[in-house]
C-alpha cells in the first residue's frame, strides 16, 4: 500500500486525481496540503513541511499545483524521502525539473512526470500505426474555452502561469509521442492580452523530419471544442480527436475508449515505485520554453473572466 499526500486541492485534484486515486487498491490518501482547500475526513495541511511533519508515514506524494512554485515543494519531498508525481507541467522552467530529476536520482526516489493526454484511449494505437510509414505533414488545432476550463484561474494569465500553453503542451506531449522523428520549433507566433503577461493564443511552426507541422493554439474558442491532430502519411491521414481518445486511419472504423487517463497515470506511477525507475520526459517543456524564446509577440485585447 502507497501512502499518498496529496498537494494542490484544485480544479485538477478533484475532477481527475482523487478519483483515480479512490479507485486504485495500491494506493490511500492520508493526507493532503493546501492554502485555501481541505477534503472531509483526510487530514489537512497548510503546505508540504506541515504534511510532511504530520505523522502520517508517508510513501508518496502528488503535486497539483501550478507550476510556478513547485519546484521547492518537490524538493522538500524528495528530501524527506518521498517519491514524488507531478502534474503537468512538471515545472516552471526546463531547469526546475532538470534539478529534480538529478535529486530524485540522488535519494533514490521514484520521480514521475506526467503528460495525462498521453495516456487517451488512441494515443498507444496511433504510435504504432505511424511506425514505418512516411511523415509528410501534421496539424495540430487545440482550441478550447478558458472561461468553461479554467474560470477565474488568474494565475494562469500570470508570468509563469503558460497561458495557452497550459492545455496546448497536453497536444505537444502527444506530438512528442508519436512522431517518428524529434520535433523542432523553427518559428512562433504569441498573442498576449492586453496588461497580461502569458499568451492567450498560438501559432507553432515546427518539423518532424522533413515534415512540417504546424499547431494551432486558442484560450477563446466558443461552441465546439478544439483538441485535434492530422498526420499525413503514405498511407493516408491519421487524426486523432478529442484530445486523443479517438482515432481515425484509413481503411478502419474510428477507434474510441473509455477515459481512463488519470488511472493509468497512477498505474504506472506505482509500478515506477515498485521497480524503482523514475520517468522524466521534458520534450514538450522544451518546446513551450523554445516557443517563449523565438516568437514574435503580439498584444492583443484585454482579457477578463
Amino acid at each position: 500500500m502507497i501512502r499518498l499526500g496529496l498537494v494542490g486541492i484544485g480544479k485538477i485534484a478533484r475532477d481527475q486525481h482523487i478519483p483515480a486515486i479512490a479507485a486504485d487498491r495500491r494506493f490511500t490518501l492520508v493526507a493532503t496540503a493546501s492554502r485555501h482547500a481541505q477534503l472531509d475526513d483526510v487530514p489537512g495541511h497548510a503546505d508540504i513541511t506541515a504534511m510532511i511533519a504530520g505523522g502520517h508515514d508517508l510513501t508518496a506524494v502528488s503535486l497539483c499545483t501550478p507550476p510556478s512554485g513547485r519546484h521547492a515543494i518537490a524538493r522538500a519531498a524528495i528530501e524527506a524521502g518521498l517519491h514524488i508525481m507531478l502534474e503537468k507541467p512538471p515545472a516552471a522552467t526546463a531547469t526546475e525539473i532538470t534539478d529534480l530529476e538529478n535529486l530524485a536520482r540522488a535519494r533514490g526516489v521514484t520521480l514521475f512526470a506526467t503528460w495525462h493526454s498521453r495516456e487517451a484511449a488512441g494515443v498507444a494505437a496511433a504510435r504504432e500505426w505511424l511506425v514505418g510509414r512516411t511523415i509528410h505533414a501534421a496539424r495540430i488545432l487545440w482550441k478550447e474555452d478558458i472561461r468553461r476550463w479554467h474560470p477565474g484561474q488568474e494565475w494562469i494569465l500570470a508570468a509563469g502561469g503558460f497561458g495557452v500553453f497550459d492545455p496546448g503542451i497536453n497536444a505537444l506531449s502527444i506530438a512528442t509521442a508519436i512522431l517518428p522523428e524529434t520535433l523542432l520549433l523553427d518559428a512562433a507566433q504569441i498573442d498576449i492580452p492586453e496588461g497580461r503577461e502569458a499568451p492567450i493564443a498560438a501559432t507553432l511552426k515546427m518539423r518532424s523530419g522533413a515534415a512540417p507541422v504546424i499547431a494551432e493554439l486558442d484560450f477563446l474558442q466558443t461552441g465546439a471544442q478544439s483538441w485535434d491532430i492530422e498526420v499525413d502519411t503514405d498511407a493516408g491521414t491519421l487524426r486523432l480527436s478529442m484530445g486523443g481518445s479517438v482515432l481515425e486511419v484509413p481503411g478502419a472504423k474510428p477507434q474510441t475508449g473509455a477515459d481512463r487517463e488519470y488511472p493509468r497515470l497512477y498505474t504506472r506511477f506505482a509500478e515506477l515505485i515498485a521497480a524503482g525507475k523514475s520517468d522524466v520526459d521534458i520534450r514538450p517543456l522544451q518546446l513551450v520554453a523554445d516557443a517563449f524564446l523565438v516568437a514574435e509577440r503580439r498584444t492583443v485585447a484585454p482579457f477578463s473572466y
